[in-house]
């Protein structure tokens, strides 16, 4: 949805990603660009336009319009979804729809099994901010920790213009000295953990998910974030990665001021179009790819599709994010 008001420059940087990729790799390809637009009626038509012209479709990217091809009986060849379907649409996925939008979530999930491998037998005190995305990364974390048999208590925050409340602050802190957990799940935004490290200190081992990595150069992580652990893509955490290196980044401009928010779609549209190419190379079987948004496994054109991302792990030291090598769970 290039021209949508909510989703333009989100469409933009992932349409950039993806040309970047294929000016690398181009030979033997032809990419079209089709605006999808807002509403579900819209997506499917630009849909159906796409698979009559095209022999892989790459979209649509927002959660809804997934959900609506993923619930239509239009998919036929190869596509490649840049996002997860609406958690209310229960829909099982077409054999030829592959999901391999970035998902908090899924890192939630990887880091609860980082934490447990650090913290053997601990419990977590998982806590959150009120915000609907916060509450689904705890909910991931709790689901994933509880499966590998752990405890964990959770604590949802009230924020207010993103300020924890001084007062839930203060209770929280007797509640840590008192429960003493092995370690912290942030299931927030940079700011609010920044907010939480200077009322607790640094004494319990902290994790968190890229939502607590606002980006080189914005936001203040400063000597609080020192020790916090996350897991981010390695286009925003290791820059010096060979298979990062290849292409270029992404330029800010008036028009299109660059987030790490940004930043992580294009280098999703990297991705897409190298997972594309492969599956129009390979069209049926197993692959996987060193990306830009982590170790990529993919299984497609042998019955439901799947998909696998493993991300980096890094901790902060200094104010900066430094790779922990061998972290990352298998």
């Amino acid at each position: 949805p290039l021209h949508s008001a909510a989703l333009g420059q989100a469409a933009e940087s992932l349409r950039a990603g993806f040309m970047a990729a294929y000016e690398r790799d181009r030979d033997g390809f032809t990419v079209s660009v089709i605006d999808s637009g807002d509403t579900a009626q819209d997506t499917l038509a630009s849909y159906a336009r796409a698979q009559e012209e095209q022999d892989i479709v790459v979209g649509p990217l927002a959660r809804s319009a997934v959900g609506a091809v993923a619930a239509s009986a239009l998919v036929r060849k190869p596509t490649i979804a840049l996002n997860h379907p609406d958690d209310s649409a229960d829909v099982l996925l077409p054999a030829q729809m592959l999901v391999m939008g970035l998902s908090f979530e899924d890192e939630a999930r990887q880091v609860a099994q980082w934490a447990a491998a650090e913290q053997p037998g601990g419990r977590a005190l998982i806590l959150s901010a009120g915000a609907p995305w916060q509450r689904r990364i705890a909910a991931a974390f709790a689901h994933q920790w509880q499966r590998l048999g752990l405890g964990a208590d959770s604590v949802d925050m009230s924020a207010l213009n993103g300020y924890l409340s001084d007062a839930e602050l203060v209770q929280l802190r007797l509640r840590v000295q008192n429960a003493a957990p092995a370690l912290l799940f942030l299931a927030m935004d940079a700011d609010q953990a920044r907010q939480l490290r200077v009322a607790l200190g640094a004494a319990i081992p902290a994790y968190g998910t890229s939502s607590l990595n606002p980006g080189a150069g914005r936001g203040d992580t400063g000597p609080a974030f020192d020790g916090v652990r996350l897991l981010d893509l390695p286009w925003e955490v290791q820059r010096d990665h060979p298979a990062v290196m290849i292409y270029p980044r992404q330029v800010s401009s008036d028009a299109l001021p660059l987030t790490a928010d940004m930043e992580r779609l294009y280098a999703l549209g990297i991705d897409a179009f190298r997972v594309a190419r492969e599956i129009a190379l390979h069209p049926a079987g197993h692959f996987e790819l060193d990306g830009v948004t982590g170790k990529l496994a993919v299984g497609f054109g042998r019955g439901q599709a799947s998909f696998e991302r493993v991300e980096p792990a890094a901790i902060y030291r200094n104010g900066s994010l430094t790779p922990v090598n061998g972290a990352t769970p298998p």
